[in-house]
């Protein structure tokens, strides 16, 4: 595994095909900072542009994933009504990757830092943490897209239920709303996610799961029809590379696959044109 000390308030590691980066603030309870989403921002593209990553983890040291925001500042902290260079998403969103996100919240995940892990492809919570969007209780709005991922992932009625109420949920709660994948100890959050992702990263080619990804996610956005012109277009661009002979060759050897794609140097330029996407 190597490790990047650069960063303040952040670990990054990879290991094995998957990039994690740790919240690093375990005293505050790794609570939202700006100089975090800096940070965070950084760790994530260089990860998103790295080949040799195929799946990005996100974690928290400590007892927290992400308390929400850092609110030090007292009356300061949300005094950003006249400044237009703020925006609700502090860092890219995780769905725009191209590769798998998984938030691995080992602790409680409250505001943002429950925004934030919505915007994953997968997450796996803690039987003892606590989750939520508080902020309609604290006087202010959502932030990190949760207005247009929630209605997406659980349904508007239960969306508006939480988003509205500002309710604080345990991980069982949340798993059975739809928002988890798997809620376990919390000692066991990250070792759980890690299997996962490196099950990812070994058996599924990443190219095709970069562009399964993408292709779920704008497909909120398309027509039936559409969809089956992408993905049809999209088909015959897997099938013309090694991958899709290695695949078949793995499975008949009863081997793990050796993947060639790239998706840095194999991604369709005809759909880059297309998209505003990191």
């Amino acid at each position: 595994m190597t490790t990047d000390t650069e960063y303040k308030t952040i670990k990054v590691a990879i290991d094995r095909g998957v990039g994690v980066i740790t919240l690093n603030r375990p005293e505050a309870l790794n609570t939202f900072t700006g100089g975090m989403g800096e940070e965070w921002q950084q760790a994530q593209l260089a990860l998103a542009a790295d080949d040799d990553v195929r799946v990005i983890v996100v974690t928290g040291a400590g007892a927290a994933f992400c308390a929400g925001a850092d609110l030090s500042g007292g009356g300061d902290t949300f005094d950003k009504q006249e400044d237009m260079s703020f925006s609700s998403c502090p860092i890219t969103p995780a769905y725009q990757l191209k590769k798998p996100v998984i938030a691995a919240c080992n602790g409680h995940a409250i505001g943002v830092g429950f925004s934030l892990a919505l915007q994953a492809d997968f997450r796996f919570l803690s039987k003892q943490g606590k989750y939520g969007l508080l902020q309609a209780q604290r006087g202010v709005l959502a932030d990190g897209c949760a207005h247009w991922l929630l209605p997406r992932l659980i349904g508007m009625e239960k969306a508006l239920e939480l988003m509205l109420t500002g309710q604080k949920m345990t991980g069982e709660q949340a798993h059975e709303k739809g928002l988890a994948l798997q809620v376990v100890e919390a000692d066991q959050v990250l070792e759980t996610a890690m299997a996962f992702a490196y099950s990812l990263a070994e058996k599924s080619s990443p190219l095709v799961v970069g562009l399964a990804k993408q292709l779920m996610w704008q497909s909120h956005d398309m027509s039936a029809e559409q969809m089956e012109a992408l993905e049809t277009k999209l088909l015959h661009q897997s099938m013309g590379l090694p991958d899709a002979i290695e695949g078949g060759v793995a499975f008949m050897e009863r081997r793990t696959p050796t993947w060639t794609s790239s998706i840095n140097n194999d991604w369709p330029t005809w759909w880059l044109a297309d998209e505003d996407k990191q």
